[in-house]
């Protein structure tokens, strides 16, 4: 079953986009750069590659077009006669022929010019005949810019056409304008269609879906039709016409009884009896439309006498509002109903049924003692029925109860639960104390409940839960004060321990006066007084860990007492920026001479290695090796450009 969806069809460019395109593709997906001192078979392969390759986008693109946009000999006869209404047959053919034509054109160009490029003789003689072939399919597309133009407006049609599918379900409301179809669909489908109090308000066809019987049902709404010869109908009534011909659906004729559409009774029956070729074998029924206006017992006799044509034609008769809503699911019901009768009817007299009849096979048991053996049902079985039916028949459904109770309604859904009243409107907790409460949910759990009960009296008159009673005397108070006391001063020391321990605590420098420092000069002398060294003579010493910069070292041997000659130390040499009282980062730490120079040489080793691996100049370098190579920087170049693609 084929389904028509044409809002994926293909935008189509006009002749001006599809020229700029076509070309900007070939410049951009083959190559650009072409010397007369090439060999004349790459000069004459480079442009036979342009004229083949724009020649194939081009075919590419037309043959596109033309497979997307629907042939009108496959689709089915409703689309292929609503294309015809709408955008006139032999038009839209001449516009995708000549958009055939114009591919095969384009493609005799390419292989006629591919071949003399084959026999080309120079770089410019190759040159012009790929102009001449880019210049002719540029003239061929320029010539289809009106059915471009046709066939982009053809397609923007199409995708905003309702997708409606001749095979399924259908029900097609059709009749005079202003009649009410577009507010019926509004009511029994979601579709949203224009709804105003003048004629033509609907001037194409809309689609609406419906359920019923838990079946998907169309509903199609027509625009109005006027009772005249079918040569003088307009665009907006052959749409409805082409409708009622081709689609297998249910016929609603609407008729406005209050002749409140500007058409008199007898009219619209004129107008039924001339298309009522159109309902030949298929399900009809007749819609009274606005009887809220004028009811069909207050019609005029003449209008009654007009209306009971219906009634000798044995034609379905249904009456209904729009305004009041009266009669609309009644209509909708029968309407579904018939078309159903109507499809299973045609199934059972075609071939098809017959397969599947065969695979069924009733079996009736026959009667061959003569005995009758009538249906048995317990007593017990029909007082039950009896019972449930008494009880649907009493309870009341909460539609009624709320239009009953007005505004005062609640609605309550505990009310039907199967348990006791008292238990009804008890609010259970999921979880409680981590536990999922429907784990612990027993049948028995009542009566577990009550003996649970009596065990906890029984315990309570034998005095289990009876606590002893302590005499407050003087020494209790005691206790209980000093043992305050005591968490007071633990609560206390806990708290100055952590205070001490944390490491964001200020440091404290060693002049502050509150706080006697614990290492100094004094404290040193004082410290080793106490273990019998002598420290006379060291009044004027200084114990410090740094040297100024510009201080030297005197040394004097132990037998000469005269100064010797002036030691420097490599804190003379060291670099002013740094701090005198730390050596360099690579001293740090090694006192040995010769282990600081092995650890230096171990360490060049290592990044001279990481430096070749990677073609590095320094550690944290990146930089190419060779800056210029030679195989890109020597050599002769020929006339042209040094640039390569």
């Amino acid at each position: 079953m084929p389904m028509y969806n044409f809002k994926k069809i293909t935008v189509v460019p006009t002749s001006k986009d599809m020229v700029n395109i076509m070309l900007s593709k070939t410049q951009r997906k083959t190559p650009t750069v072409i010397h007369k001192h090439y060999k004349i078979s790459r000069i004459r392969s480079f442009y036979m590659r342009k004229v083949k390759f724009t020649q194939q986008n081009i075919h590419d693109r037309l043959t596109l077009i033309i497979q997307e946009f629907p042939k009108l000999e496959n689709v089915h006869p409703f689309y292929a006669d609503l294309m015809n209404t709408l955008y006139d047959k032999d038009h839209y053919k001449l516009a995708l022929g000549q958009i055939n034509q114009a591919r095969h054109l384009i493609d005799n160009v390419g292989k006629e010019y591919v071949r003399l490029l084959k026999f080309g003789d120079s770089l410019y003689r190759c040159k012009m005949l790929k102009r001449a072939a880019l210049g002719r399919m540029v003239t061929i597309m320029k010539k289809q810019a009106p059915n471009l133009v046709y066939l982009e407006q053809v397609r923007q049609h199409l995708s905003r056409l309702p997708t409606i599918d001749p095979y399924t379900r259908t029900i097609l409301l059709c009749g005079f304008p202003n009649v009410g179809k577009s507010s019926f669909l509004n009511k029994i489908t979601r579709a949203d269609v224009e709804v105003h109090s003048y004629a033509f308000t609907t001037k194409s066809l809309y689609v609406g879906h419906t359920d019923y019987k838990y079946l998907r049902w169309q509903v199609i709404d027509t625009p109005g039709i006027l009772d005249h010869p079918l040569e003088e109908r307009n665009i907006i009534e052959m749409q409805a016409i082409t409708a009622l011909a081709h689609l297998r659906a249910a016929i609603l004729y609407f008729i406005d009884v209050s002749e409140r559409c500007g058409y008199s009774i007898a009219q619209q029956i004129k107008l039924f009896d001339n298309i009522k070729p159109l309902f030949s074998n298929k399900p009809l029924l007749v819609v009274y439309n606005k009887i809220d206006i004028v009811p069909l017992d207050q019609l005029s006799e003449e209008n009654k006498k007009v209306l009971s044509v219906f009634e000798k034609e044995n034609v379905p008769v249904l009456s209904m509002s729009t305004m009041t809503d009266e009669g609309i699911m009644e209509v909708k019901q029968t309407a579904c109903d018939t078309l159903l009768e109507y499809r299973i009817e045609n199934k059972i007299h075609a071939k098809k049924i017959d397969n599947i009849l065969n695979r069924l096979h009733v079996a009736v048991p026959q009667n061959l003692d003569g005995k009758e053996r009538p249906a048995f049902i317990p007593e017990s079985v029909i007082q039950k029925r009896q019972q449930e039916f008494l009880d649907d028949v009493k309870r009341k459904l909460e539609k009624e109860l709320e239009e009953e109770l007005g505004d005062d309604y609640v609605l309550d859904l505990k009310k039907n639960y199967d348990l006791p009243e008292e238990y009804k409107y008890d609010i259970i907790p999921e979880f409680w104390e981590g536990h999922n409460i429907f784990d612990f949910i027993t049948p028995d759990i009542f009566t577990k409940l009550q003996k649970l009960e009596e065990e906890e009296k029984l315990r309570e008159d034998a005095g289990y839960y009876a606590v002893p009673k302590i005499e407050r005397n003087e020494t209790l108070s005691n206790i209980r004060k000093m043992a305050r006391m005591i968490r007071e001063i633990k609560s206390q020391r806990r708290q100055t321990a952590l205070v001490e321990k944390t490491s964001n605590k200020p440091i404290i420098p060693r002049t502050t006066p509150a706080r006697a420092r614990e290492r100094s000069t004094s404290c040193l002398r004082d410290t080793m007084t106490n273990l019998g060294v002598s420290m006379e003579g060291t009044e004027d010493a200084h114990f410090t860990k740094t040297r100024g910069r510009a201080r030297s070292l005197s040394v004097r041997s132990k037998s000469e007492s005269r100064p010797t000659k002036r030691i420097k130390t490599d804190i003379e040499n060291r670099s002013a920026s740094r701090s005198q009282s730390r050596p360099p980062r690579d001293e740090s730490g090694v006192k040995n001479f010769a282990m600081k120079k092995k650890l230096k040489n171990i360490a060049h080793k290592a990044i001279a290695k990481k430096v070749n691996k990677y073609g590095l100049k320094g550690e944290a370098d990146r930089f190419i090796g060779v800056k210029k190579p030679k195989h890109l920087f020597t050599g002769k170049r020929g006339i042209g450009k040094t640039e390569r693609r």
